[in-house]
C-alpha cells in the first residue's frame, strides 16, 4: 500500500480542501546553488509564474525555454486554526520529473515521476492560524533510470540540454493542481471495487483501506440521490437491483459514500462517483458489459499553446466536444497518465480510455520516429542501470493503477510505448511489469503495450504478454511514403497476414497510425504533407484495417498537432494532428467523421465467441 492516499481531493463532512493554484514565485537555478543559498527558506527575485502550467512557453528567451536542471517554486499558504487535530496535507497532482518539498525550511516530501500525484503530510511542521512558506525544488533532467527515458547533455556554453528518446517536448514544472487538505487522523486511505453483472442486477465487491480500526459503512446512491445499496465492514458486497450500467456515450454514475463510524459519530467520510460496468477480452473481442465494442478515437497529448502540458480546463472541454463531433469513443493517454479531471470528464461523457504509464523512450534513439522501422536493435534492457529503471517503472504502474482503478472510463492499461522488444533481456522485464499490473488491479482489466514498427512477428519477443495487441504502424509515411504507397500497402498486408498466421486469438488495435499534414497545404496531385495525401494515406490504411476481422480498434495519431523537440524532421512540432494545435479541423477530420459515425459500436462482432 502506498504511503499516501491517491484519492482525489474532495470536500465532505470531515474533509477540507483549499486550492493552491495561482501565481507562484519562480526561479531557475542554473548554477545549482539553491540548496547552499538556503532557497528552501525562500529565494530572491520577484518573477511569478502560473500553477498549473509548464514554464517553458511563457518567456521570450530561448535559454529559459530550453532550460534543463533545477527550478524553484514558492508560495505562502495560510493554515486555518480550526484544522488543528486533523492531518494537514499538501497534494501535488504532478511535478515533472522529480521534486522536493519544503515547508518553513523543513523537507517534507520527495518524489520521482512527473505525471502522478504525491502528498506531503505537514501536520507537525505548519503554524496554525498563520502563513507558512512552501518551497518546491523541481528538476526536469532526463535519464535512463526513470520514465520517460532520455539523456541530459552539457553544451559548450556550459548549459544542460535534455535529449529525449521520445517524440514530444519535455514540458515540465508544476503542471497540475496543488491542493492543501485537512483530513481526519483516522481516514479512508484507498478503495478497491470490482463488478459482476447478473441479469439486470449487479454486485459491487469492495475493499476499503483505512488508517485505523473503527468500522466502515458503505452506501450507494443513484443519480437522483436515492440510496440503492448499503453494506458494513471494510470488505463486502453491494447488491444493486435493476442496475443502471455505464455504457459508451451513455454514462450513468452512482455516488459511493464511505464512512468510518464511531458509534453514531462520523470519523471520516469520502465520496466518489463510480460507474457499474465490466470489461474483458474474450477471443478476438473486447467486451464492455458482455457486448463487443470497436474502438474509434485517438492517441492524444496534454499539449496546448502557452501553458504547454499544464492542465487547462477550457482545452479539456473543447477536446471532448471535438471527439463527440467526430464520432470517436476512445483515446489512449499517450504517453503518460493525464490530469485526473480528464478521467472524470470521460466518466461523465462515456468515453473509453486506455491508460498509459509514462514508459516511453525505452528504445535508445534521439530520432526514434525515424529509426522505429529500420530494424535497429538497441539492447536497451541489457544496461547495468536496468534494475533501477525497472524499480521506477513498477512504482509508476502502482501509482497509476492506484489512482485510476475506479474510473469506469479506464478499460485497459498500456504499460509501455514503443519499447525495444527484440532482445531476450526484455522478456523478464516485461513479465515483471505485466504481472504487477494484474496483481494491483481489482478489476483485472486487459493489459497491453504499443508495439513499435520493429516489433513484428518472428522478431518481437514480448507480444505474448498483451491481452490486446496494440500496433503503432506508419506504412505510407515513415515507410514507403508518397508515390510508393502501393508498396506500403503490400508490406502492411504482409505483416498483418503474418500476425493472422500466428492465430493468437486476441483482439488487435492500431494504437497509432497517421501522416504529418500542414493545415495550409493543398496539392493536386498529392504530395506528402498535403491534406490530399493524408486522405490517400487514410483510405489505404482503413482499407487494411477493414480486411482483418481480428482488428477491433483504431486510434489515429494524433488528435491535435503537438510540440516536439526542434529538428529538421519537425516543422515546429508534430503535424499528424487531425486538428490543429488550436483545435480546428483539418480535412482529415471530415473523412474520419464520415467513417466513424457510420461504423457501429459492435463493428466486426464475432457471432459465437461471447
Amino acid at each position: 500500500m502506498l504511503a499516501y492516499s491517491m484519492l482525489y481531493p474532495t470536500v465532505t463532512l470531515t474533509r477540507r480542501v483549499v486550492s493552491m493554484d495561482g501565481m507562484w514565485k519562480f526561479a531557475l537555478d542554473e548554477k545549482s546553488e539553491g540548496e547552499a543559498q538556503r532557497y528552501v527558506e525562500g529565494f530572491p527575485g520577484k518573477d511569478m509564474i502560473p500553477v498549473p502550467a509548464s514554464f517553458q512557453d511563457f518567456y521570450t528567451e530561448k535559454e529559459i525555454r530550453e532550460y534543463t536542471g533545477d527550478m524553484w517554486y514558492e508560495k505562502d499558504m495560510f493554515v486555518p486554526g480550526e484544522w488543528e487535530g486533523k492531518d494537514v496535507i499538501i497534494r501535488f497532482a504532478a511535478a515533472t520529473h522529480r521534486a522536493e518539498v519544503f515547508v518553513n525550511g523543513i523537507k517534507v516530501a520527495a518524489h520521482e515521476g512527473g505525471f502522478l500525484p504525491f502528498c506531503a503530510k505537514v501536520t507537525d511542521v505548519v503554524r496554525y492560524n498563520a502563513y507558512n512558506k512552501v518551497v518546491v525544488k523541481v528538476n526536469n533532467e532526463l535519464t535512463v533510470t526513470n520514465i520517460p527515458c532520455g539523456e541530459t547533455i552539457t553544451l559548450s556554453n556550459g548549459r544542460k540540454m535534455a535529449k529525449p528518446y521520445f517524440d514530444f517536448y519535455n514540458y515540465s514544472g508544476l503542471q497540475r493542481s496543488v491542493h492543501l487538505m485537512a483530513v481526519p487522523k483516522e481516514s479512508v486511505h484507498d478503495i478497491d471495487l470490482a463488478y459482476e453483472l447478473n441479469g439486470g442486477d449487479a454486485k459491487i465487491s469492495y475493499r476499503i483501506k483505512t488508517t485505523g480500526e473503527h468500522p466502515v459503512q458503505v452506501k450507494l446512491f443513484d443519480e437522483d440521490g436515492k440510496e440503492t445499496a448499503s453494506a458494513k465492514g471494510k470488505e463486502g458486497v453491494l447488491e444493486v437491483k435493476a442496475a443502471h450500467l455505464w455504457e459508451v456515450h451513455a454514462a450513468y454514475l452512482y455516488k459511493l459514500s464511505v464512512r468510518i463510524m464511531d458509534d453514531a459519530e462520523i470519523v471520516d467520510e469520502y465520496e466518489q462517483q463510480i460507474g457499474i460496468r465490466t470489461v474483458e477480452v474474450k477471443g478476438t473481442s473486447i467486451l464492455l458489459n458482455g457486448k463487443p465494442i470497436y474502438l474509434k478515437g485517438f492517441g492524444k497529448h496534454e499539449d496546448s499553446d502557452i501553458v504547454g502540458r499544464g492542465f487547462n480546463m477550457g482545452i479539456m472541454k473543447r477536446d471532448f466536444e471535438l471527439m463527440k463531433w467526430i464520432g470517436a469513443n476512445s483515446f489512449r493517454t499517450s504517453h503518460y497518465p493525464y490530469s485526473e479531471e480528464i478521467y472524470q470528464m470521460a466518466d461523465r461523457e462515456g468515453f473509453l480510455i486506455i491508460d498509459e504509464v509514462p514508459a516511453v523512450g525505452l528504445f535508445e534513439s534521439l530520432m526514434n520516429f525515424m529509426e522505429a522501422s529500420t530494424g535497429k536493435q538497441t539492447a536497451f534492457f541489457e544496461k547495468e542501470t536496468t534494475p533501477v529503471l525497472l524499480k521506477a517503472h513498477l512504482k509508476a504502474v502502482e501509482e497509476m493503477i492506484t489512482r485510476d482503478k475506479n474510473h469506469p472510463s479506464v478499460i485497459a492499461w498500456s504499460l509501455l510505448n514503443e519499447p525495444e522488444t527484440t532482445s531476450d533481456a526484455a522478456v523478464p522485464y516485461f513479465k515483471e511489469i505485466f504481472d504487477c499490473a494484474i496483481e494491483l488491479d481489482p478489476q483485472k482489466r486487459p493489459r497491453t503495450f504499443a508495439l513499435v514498427m520493429n516489433s513484428v512477428p518472428g522478431v518481437c519477443k514480448c507480444y505474448q504478454f498483451s491481452d490486446i495487441i496494440a500496433l503503432n504502424r506508419y506504412y505510407g509515411w515513415y515507410v514507403k511514403g508518397g508515390n510508393e504507397i502501393c508498396d506500403a500497402e503490400k508490406m502492411f498486408r504482409e505483416e498483418m497476414d503474418a500476425w493472422k498466421a500466428l492465430n493468437l486469438d486476441k483482439p488487435f488495435i492500431f494504437s497509432e497510425y497517421g501522416a504529418d499534414t500542414l493545415g495550409s497545404e493543398h496539392k493536386l496531385p498529392s504530395v506528402m504533407w498535403s491534406q490530399e495525401y493524408q486522405k490517400e494515406y487514410l483510405d489505404m490504411t482503413h482499407g487494411v484495417f477493414d480486411s482483418y476481422d481480428f482488428v477491433k480498434g483504431e486510434q489515429i495519431w494524433n488528435f491535435a498537432d503537438f510540440q516536439t523537440t526542434e529538428g529538421i524532421m519537425r516543422v515546429n512540432g508534430n503535424k499528424k494532428g487531425v486538428f490543429t494545435r488550436q483545435r480546428q479541423p483539418k480535412d482529415a477530420a471530415y473523412l474520419l467523421k464520415d467513417r466513424w459515425t457510420k461504423i457501429p459500436l459492435d463493428y466486426k462482432k464475432e457471432k459465437d465467441s461471447f
